[in-house]
């Protein structure tokens, strides 16, 4: 794992307890966007946690930059909920999902093994909270689901996958979902690899940005 943020003294703070983990080990900080960007060319390593407020190169634009290399790592934010409202474009820029500071830093390992899997970090009701917050500037209003870009990939979808796709994108977990399709989990696993395919899309995050932008789900007023 990589650490991005410009301070040191949270850089400080993840690393004592990751030094006491067995599975989890620190290859590199950065207290920037650019030198993060280098470190996860050079390393490669499975995660980046990164800061979105840094000097220079931001978050944002770092995430888009190591996300469109192509590489195998993946990238979490590190954000203060309450006043970071450029969250939504980051994981637009390619994020598996975000951490907030003030959680417990056995909290933080936790959601860094989940990324590493290769899953993505938003539980589902921080999704909600996400979509509301990050995204509040919209129209509260749907976005008609047709012309434009989430509109045309959708075409090549079912009517069931719209379906969950539009539940993935309201924060419904699988076992949520399967409870109210009436499917079993394995089922909803299974519509979400194809959805996965169909839409190119990297992780659940990115369904969830996806299914907003389409106008299956709205910002909640």
């Amino acid at each position: 794992m990589v650490l991005a943020d410009d301070q040191p003294l949270v850089r400080a703070a993840l690393e004592m307890v990751i030094t006491e983990t067995a599975d989890v080990e620190v290859v590199g900080e950065a207290g920037d966007g650019a030198e993060a960007v280098r470190l996860a060319a050079e390393l490669r390593p499975d995660v980046v946690v990164m800061d979105i407020r840094m000097p220079g190169t931001d978050g944002i634009e770092a995430t888009r930059l190591v996300t469109a290399a192509g590489g195998p790592t993946r990238v979490v934010v590190l954000t203060t909920f309450d006043e970071d409202e450029h969250v939504y474009a980051a994981l637009r820029a390619g994020a598996s999902g975000f951490l907030v500071k003030d959680m417990a830093l056995d909290d933080i390992l936790a959601a860094v093994r989940v990324v590493a899997a290769g899953d993505a970090l938003i539980a589902p009701s921080v999704t909600r909270r996400l979509i509301g917050a990050f995204a509040g500037h919209r129209p509260t209003a749907p976005v008609p689901a047709v012309p434009g870009p989430a509109g045309r990939r959708l075409e090549a979808i079912t009517d069931r996958e719209r379906e969950i796709l539009t539940l993935v994108g309201r924060g419904l977990s699988n076992t949520e979902i399967a409870a109210e399709l009436v499917l079993s989990i394995a089922t909803v696993k299974t519509y979400m690899t194809r959805l996965l395919a169909k839409l190119d899309a990297r992780d659940r995050v990115q369904l969830v940005i996806l299914a907003y932008e389409a106008g299956l789900v709205s910002v909640p007023g």
